[in-house]
């Protein structure tokens, strides 16, 4: 028996400011279904050249009275990147907010519209510690 890993579904409030925030992270989008009997739409986003590793962004015409919620229940989505501080730094200026700053030099975690929990590692080995991640304090929970 074989197993193949196809995606990770979460469900969205705002499509267009979802779509948005995964492109501040790189994403691009691979597919887009929308369902008219159904009355959702789902657009699948994934990382240049790994586009058999999506994210499934699920719209539901109607709305979707849970949303936003904490959506924890199934952990987190996790994105290694090239330099943790440069991200954090494009993400920040673009108005998210760095829930767990990556005082480390390797770990951070953001939040989606949506407030899924996003986990950024950096590529390889941990970065030197520097500033201003040093001394920024995390912010509501990841």
């Amino acid at each position: 028996m074989t197993i193949r890993y196809l995606h990770t579904m979460v469900r969205v409030l705002d499509l267009e400011k979802s779509i948005a925030f995964y492109k501040l992270l790189g994403l691009k989008e691979t597919r887009r279904y929308d369902n008219e009997g159904g009355r959702f739409t789902l657009v699948f986003m994934a990382p240049p050249g790994q586009e058999d590793c999506p994210v499934e962004l699920t719209y539901n015409w109607d709305g979707d009275p849970g949303l936003p919620s904490d959506g924890r229940h199934f952990g987190h989505l996790a994105y290694e990147v090239d330099d943790i501080y440069a991200t954090c730094a494009h993400l920040q200026a673009n108005g998210v907010l760095i829930n767990r700053p990556p005082r480390d030099g390797r770990m951070a975690f953001v939040r989606s519209p949506d407030n899924i929990s996003i986990e950024l590692l950096q590529k390889g080995g941990a970065q030197a510690q520097a500033e201003p991640w040093v001394s920024m304090a995390s912010t509501g929970h990841w």
